[in-house]
C-alpha cells in the first residue's frame, strides 16, 4: 500500500479549492528555499488585504513536505504548514511545533490552500496567510526579516503528530517577505558602467581582514550620477566576502598613493584616511539597488577628488588559505543630472569598545544618537529626505530600530527589524519616505544575544566585536557624511573604578589598561550589569557629528547631555483578520482523485 499511495501521491491534480489566484499574479518574489532547488518560494504581498499569497513549487515530490516560519530559523516554537499522506488520503493543514520540534495540528487554520496542480517541473501549492493572526501558536508577518523554515517528507505518516522533525531533510532561507510596493525605476539611455575591484587578492589566512585598494577615474571625468548599483562577489567566495563599500577621496588633496592591502597594514599610506565619503554599500543579501527618478548620487567633476577607495570585509572564521578573490562593486551612472544630489549619511554608535555586551545576555540593548545639535547645525532649512536604508551589525546583532523624535517626541519609525540577522543585511527601499528637519533627533538601537560567549563583547571592527549603524540613503545631499555616539570615555572610567570599589574581585583602572582589558576583568554579576545599562542610559555621551573629510563640524561635543525624549512610539498591536472565522477549523483533505485541474 505504502508505494501504490506514494505513487497517487506523486500524480496528485487537486481540484479547485476555496478562493483564488490573485490578480496582481504572477508572483514577483521569488527564491530557492534549499540548496539543490527542490523547493522554491514565490511570493505576492497585498497591503489592501494584509495578506501573503505563496507559491510553493515542489521538485520531486516523495510523501510530503512542510514549511513555514520562526524567530530565528529555528524548528521549535515554529509556525508551519504540513502537506502530508497517511498512506490512503493526503492533507494539508496549519500547524505549530512546540519547545522540543513536536508537530500539532493548530486550532485555528489560517493557512488557506487555494490550488495544487502537478506539472511536468513539480508540484505547485498555491495558498495564502494573513499578516496577523490573532492566534498565539502563529507568526507574526513583520516588515523586516523572516525565517523561512522547510523540510522533506520521505515516507508517510499515519497523523500530523508521528512527524519527527530531527529526521527531516530541513533548512531555512531569510526573506523580506513584505516588500514595499515600490516600482524599479525606469533606467536612462545613455547608462555607462564601471566596476571597482580589488584584483587577484589574496585573502589572508585570518578570520577579519579589511582590505583597502585605491583606483581613479579618468582626469577629464565630469560630473554624473549613479542611478544604480550591484555586487560582483567572485565565485567560489560568496561566503568570505562579508561587506564592501566604495569611498571617494577628499577633493582638499590633488592626488592619492595607489594602494592594495589590508587596511590595517602599517604600509598603508595615511592619506587614504581622507577616503570617507560614502558611494556604494553592499552587505551579505543585498541585491541590487536602485535610487529614485528624482536623485541619484553625485561623482566626478569639478570639487570632487578623482580616487576611489574599496573597502572589502573578508569573514574568514576557517582561516582557508590560497583563496583569489576580485570582488567589488559595479556601479551604474548617466551623465543626465538628475534633479537632486543624493548621499548617504551613517547612524547609530561610533567603532569604539567604550560600547560593549556584557557575557550571557539574551536582549542587551545599546543606542547611539544624531543629536538635535548636529542636524540643527548640518542640515538645511528644507530638510533631507530618507528614501532607504541599510542596517548593520555583526554576529550577535538580534533588533535594530532606528526613531525619528522632534520636539522630544519620537514621531515615526525610519526601519524597524525585529528579526534581524546579520546574515541577511539588505538595503531596503522604505515603504515611505522619511523627512529629517534641522532640530530633529535620530535614535538607532541595536539589541543584541551574546547567550553563547562568556567575554564581554566590545563595539569595533572585528567580526567577533559589534557595530551599530543604519546607512541611510537619503536627498538633497549635505556636508553630513556620519552622525553617531557613544558614551563619554570618562564616564566609562567612573564605573570601572565603582565596580572595583563594590567587588571583591580587582578590576584594574589603570591608564596603561585598554578598555577592553578593563571590560574582560568586570566581574558580571547582576549589580554590575545593571550599573552598566543605567551607564548608557544617561551618563553624557561624545558626538560625532563629522563631514565626509572625517573632520568634526565646529562645535563642542564631547559630554554632551543625552537628548530628552519624553513621549515614545509603541508598537501597533496587530490587527486580527476579520475572515478568521470562515476558515476551517481542521486540516484539508486533498483530492487526490483523477481530475484534472
Amino acid at each position: 500500500m505504502y508505494g501504490t499511495a506514494v505513487a497517487i501521491f506523486l500524480v496528485i491534480l487537486v481540484a479547485a479549492l476555496q478562493g483564488s489566484v490573485p490578480p496582481e499574479n504572477p508572483f514577483p518574489y521569488h527564491v530557492p528555499l534549499d540548496p539543490e532547488g527542490t523547493l522554491e518560494l514565490s511570493w505576492n504581498v497585498s497591503y489592501a488585504r494584509e495578506d501573503v499569497h505563496f507559491q510553493l513549487l515542489v521538485r520531486g515530490l516523495k510523501a510530503g513536505v512542510l514549511f513555514g516560519m520562526s524567530d530565528r530559523g529555528e524548528l521549535q516554537n515554529a509556525d508551519l504548514v504540513v502537506l502530508w499522506t497517511d498512506g490512503n488520503s493526503a492533507y494539508f493543514g496549519d500547524a505549530w511545533s512546540d519547545q522540543k520540534g513536536q508537530i500539532h495540528l493548530d486550532s485555528q487554520q489560517d493557512y488557506q490552500l487555494l490550488r495544487a496542480q502537478k506539472t511536468p517541473e513539480g508540484l505547485y501549492l498555491l495558498f495564502k496567510r494573513p499578516f496577523s493572526t490573532c492566534d498565539p501558536k502563529d507568526y507574526l508577518i513583520e516588515d523586516g526579516t523572516v525565517h523561512l523554515i522547510y523540510g522533506i517528507l520521505e515516507q508517510p505518516f499515519l497523523s500530523l503528530e508521528a512527524i519527527n522533525t530531527s529526521d527531516l531533510q530541513t533548512g531555512l532561507q531569510r526573506v523580506q517577505l513584505l516588500k514595499p510596493n515600490i516600482m524599479v525605476p525606469s533606467l536612462p539611455e545613455d547608462l555607462n558602467t564601471r566596476e571597482i575591484r580589488a584584483p587577484n587578492v589574496l585573502i589572508p589566512g585570518q578570520e577579519t581582514t579589511y582590505w583597502c585598494y585605491i583606483t581613479e577615474l579618468p582626469a577629464s571625468f565630469s560630473k554624473h550620477h549613479i542611478v544604480m548599483y550591484e555586487p560582483i562577489v567572485t565565485v567560489g567566495n560568496e561566503a568570505l566576502v562579508h561587506h564592501m563599500e566604495v569611498f571617494q577621496c577628499a577633493a582638499e588633496f590633488e592626488s592619492f598613493p595607489h594602494f592594495s592591502g589590508p587596511c590595517d597594514s602599517k604600509m598603508k599610506p595615511d592619506r587614504l584616511n581622507y577616503c570617507r565619503h560614502v558611494l556604494a554599500a553592499w552587505a551579505l543579501g543585498a541585491k541590487a539597488f536602485y535610487y529614485p527618478e528624482e536623485a541619484g548620487l553625485p561623482f566626478g567633476g569639478a570639487g570632487s577628488s578623482r580616487y576611489l577607495r574599496l573597502e572589502v570585509h573578508y569573514h574568514n572564521p576557517l582561516k582557508i588559505k590560497g583563496r583569489r578573490d576580485s570582488s567589488g562593486i559595479r556601479l551604474y551612472y548617466t551623465a543626465s543630472l538628475r534633479p537632486y544630489d543624493a548621499g548617504i549619511m551613517e547612524l547609530g554608535l561610533v567603532y569604539t569598545p567604550v560600547m560593549a555586551i556584557p557575557p550571557q545576555e539574551t536582549a542587551f540593548m545599546l543606542t547611539g544618537y544624531c543629536t538635535d545639535k548636529c542636524t540643527q547645525l548640518a542640515l538645511p532649512s528644507s530638510g533631507i529626505h530618507i528614501f532607504a536604508s541599510q542596517l548593520h551589525t555583526h554576529l550577535t546583532g538580534r533588533k535594530v530600530v532606528t526613531v525619528l523624535a522632534r520636539g522630544g517626541r519620537e514621531r515615526e519609525v525610519v526601519n524597524r527589524d525585529n528579526h534581524y540577522s546579520p546574515h541577511f543585511q539588505e538595503i531596503r527601499m522604505l515603504k515611505k519616505v522619511v523627512s529629517v528637519h534641522p532640530g530633529d533627533v535620530l535614535i538607532t538601537s541595536c539589541t543584541y544575544n551574546t547567550e553563547d560567549r562568556n567575554l564581554t563583547t566590545v563595539g569595533g571592527f572585528g567580526i567577533l566585536e559589534e557595530m551599530c549603524v543604519n546607512y541611510a540613503h537619503y536627498y538633497p545631499q549635505t556636508q553630513l557624511e556620519l552622525c553617531k555616539s557613544a558614551v563619554d570615555p570618562g564616564f566609562l572610567q567612573k564605573y570601572f573604578h565603582q565596580v572595583n570599589s563594590f567587588n571583591s574581585e580587582d578590576v584594574c583602572t589603570c591608564p596603561q589598561t585598554s578598555v577592553p582589558q578593563q571590560f574582560a576583568s568586570v566581574p558580571w554579576n547582576s549589580f554590575n550589569r545593571e550599573v552598566l545599562k543605567a551607564l548608557y542610559n544617561f551618563a553624557p555621551i561624545s558626538v560625532h557629528c563629522n563631514k565626509s573629510s572625517a573632520v568634526r563640524f565646529q562645535g563642542e561635543w564631547n559630554l554632551q547631555p543625552l537628548p530628552k525624549i519624553t513621549s515614545t512610539l509603541e508598537e501597533p498591536p496587530p490587527r486580527c483578520p476579520a475572515h478568521r472565522a470562515q476558515n476551517p477549523s481542521g486540516p484539508t483533505v486533498v483530492n487526490m482523485g483523477g481530475g484534472k485541474s
